[in-house]
Parts: C-alpha cells; sequence; structure tokens
C-alpha cells in the first residue's frame, strides 16, 4: 500500500462519521444530507466485516443483502444523487494525484479531505463547499476498492439533467417548496396531494402522496413504469418493500430534503433500524427512514438505496431483539431470516 492507504486506511466507521459531521457547516446545503446519506448507505464496518468473512458468499446470505452493496461495482455512480457528482472526474484525478505524493500519516482526516477539495475547487472554478462532501466520499471510495480499482475506473458521469442540471441554490429551494393545493387549498385536510420525488435527474422521478400517508403506500401506487425489470427487489413500485410493518428493512431510504415533513421516528421503526444496521440519528425526523413507516405532510425528496440487508446485531452488536408479525408470506419467510441474521450465533 502507498503513504496515503495506509493513512486513510487506519481510520474506522466512527472516526468517518465524526470526520463528516464536523465538515457539514462547510459543506453547500444542496449536498448537506446527501453526504451523509452516502456514508450511511456503504458503511466501512459492513465492508471490513465481509472482507474477512471465512465465506463471503454465505456471510451476504445469513444478513440477507439485496442488490448492489459494493462500492468495486459502482465507483463512478454510487453518488450519483449529490450535487458534487458532476465534479467526480476531478475529485478522483485529484485524489489519485495526492495518493502518489502524500508523505505525512501523521495528518488530520478533515484537513486533508479540506485541502484537496481546495485544490479542486481552484481547478474547476467552483466554491469549495460544493466539493468537499464529494471528496470525502471519494476517499471513502478509495478505502473500500484499493487504489488500483480507484485509479482504473474511467470517472466518467453523465450530463446533469432535471432538476440537477439547476444551481445549487434552486435545488434547494425547490427541495423545500410545497405542491400548490389550488385557490382553496388553505381549506383542504385529508385530500391534501403532495410529491415525492425520488430521482432528481428525471422529470417523471417521482410520485403523488396523500397527505399522512407511508411513503412506501404512495410508491405502490405508482405502475407507470415496469419496476420490477429495473431492480428485482421492486415488486411493487419504485421502492422495494417485503412488508408494511418495518420487520424487513428492504425500504430505507434517504431524506435529501423535507425530513421536517415527515412523521416523527416511532419507536419500532427506530428499533428496528438497528436490526437492519441502517446508522440512523437519534433525531426525531433523521435522514434515514423506513418508507412503510415514514408518513408525509409535504414534498419530500428522497433517495433509494440501491440495495438492503439485515447486518446489524453482528455487525454493530447494539441490538434489542423486536417481535413484529410480517404482513406477508414472503415477509414471512424474510423474517425467519432475519431472526437468524441477528441471533447471537456465529
Amino acid at each position: 500500500m502507498t503513504r496515503f492507504e495506509n493513512f486513510i486506511n487506519k481510520f474506522n466507521e466512527n472516526d468517518w462519521l465524526k470526520t463528516a459531521e464536523s465538515l457539514l457547516p462547510a459543506i453547500h446545503a444542496v449536498d448537506r444530507n446527501a453526504t451523509q446519506i452516502w456514508f450511511r448507505f456503504y458503511p466501512l464496518s459492513l465492508h471490513k466485516y465481509l472482507q474477512m468473512a471465512e465465506d463471503k458468499a454465505v456471510t451476504i446470505q445469513k444478513f440477507v443483502i439485496q442488490g448492489k452493496f459494493e462500492l468495486k461495482d459502482q465507483i463512478d455512480s454510487s453518488h450519483d444523487f449529490l450535487y458534487g457528482h458532476r465534479f467526480w472526474k476531478d475529485v478522483k484525478d485529484e485524489i489519485t494525484k495526492r495518493a502518489g505524493s502524500f508523505n505525512d500519516e501523521t495528518a488530520d482526516l478533515s484537513n486533508e479531505i479540506k485541502q484537496i477539495a481546495k485544490t479542486i475547487a481552484a481547478k474547476v472554478k467552483v466554491d469549495e463547499s460544493l466539493l468537499i462532501g464529494i471528496t470525502a466520499i471519494g476517499l471513502m471510495t478509495l478505502t473500500q476498492v484499493g487504489l488500483e480499482e480507484f485509479k482504473n475506473s474511467d470517472g466518467e458521469t453523465k450530463k446533469p439533467q432535471g432538476l440537477m442540471s439547476k444551481s445549487p441554490e434552486q435545488i434547494v429551494s425547490q427541495r423545500a417548496k410545497d405542491d400548490s393545493q389550488g385557490i382553496l387549498g388553505f381549506l383542504k385536510t385529508v385530500n391534501k396531494e403532495w410529491t415525492v420525488r425520488y430521482d432528481e435527474s428525471k422529470e417523471n422521478g417521482k410520485f403523488k402522496i396523500m397527505n399522512d400517508e407511508e411513503i412506501a403506500s404512495g410508491a405502490a401506487r405508482d405502475q407507470s413504469q415496469n419496476w420490477l425489470a429495473q431492480d428485482a427487489r421492486c415488486g411493487e413500485g419504485v421502492i422495494p418493500v417485503e412488508c408494511r410493518s418495518a420487520a424487513c428493512g428492504t425500504c430505507w431510504i434517504g431524506i435529501l430534503g423535507g425530513a421536517e415533513k415527515l412523521s416523527d421516528v416511532a419507536s419500532r421503526e427506530r428499533k428496528q433500524m438497528k436490526v437492519f444496521g441502517y446508522n440512523q440519528p437519534e433525531d426525531a425526523k433523521p435522514f434515514l427512514r423506513l418508507a412503510c413507516q415514514a408518513r408525509a405532510h409535504g414534498t419530500v425528496t428522497i433517495v433509494i438505496p440501491p440495495w438492503n440487508g439485515v447486518f446489524g446485531k453482528k455487525i454493530y452488536a447494539n441490538v434489542e431483539s423486536v417481535e413484529l408479525e410480517p404482513a406477508t408470506t414472503s415477509a414471512a419467510k424474510l423474517r425467519e431470516t432475519i431472526a437468524d441474521a441477528t441471533s447471537n450465533s456465529k
């Protein structure tokens, strides 16, 4: 390994999360939640556990992991929901360059991220705040895939489209804006309808939801596309769902905007997020939710992770047993597997 790899590899997941949190004031609002979400979508602890597993395939099966969870398969695309994604090639090139010249293994991780971001900002002539989040993500990607894999990806990204082609300020403003309910909208109660955006790069990357309805229910009504053909986990709609009782964890989502417009996290959802291993903050309205539990009373912007699994007890050892009744036969079978994944046996 290079000195740079030795440097970044000495930090554990908690170190990275603390660093990301310390950088939040310096990250532009457009990518503030997105950066925190990305680090939860690709947890370092899970990656390390799988790397050390005696039989990786068996461990993946025991953790009920479905979908694309490894960064090595999506080096250039895992972060496409960040505004900073458009600068990925420059970020990747600068990190690669830094890996070849680094000689101070006592450096501060936060300062290293900011310095790299500052160098890129001068090169591409944008504010440094738009690059800090994607730079931190670049370093974590390097940590998980290794320098050779990191260098060998082409670094190409698609041209920003839809809302993502707008300015950072316009994106932030649009995320905060609620749907108009018409001239007499102020009189509406149960008939209010809101938009949930799940892909800001597509004009049709959204669906409607009734006031105080669970996000997963609204997603299931949208049959405008063959969701199953796009993702084998999506039997009902664009959001993968196996149950409606917080028993499976397939419907976890990140909240890019509008977290304050969702219902508070109930005790069942909070406990189950730990079972699954999804590192949800302790806030009443955090940026990670279960779509089958979060009810909306305003427009919300979400991002759907490309995978799901159950690894909380084995990885983090902070889970209490929770008995839930699955809603379907398939969910019941999944629940049995989850029970095994969260048992004390190795």
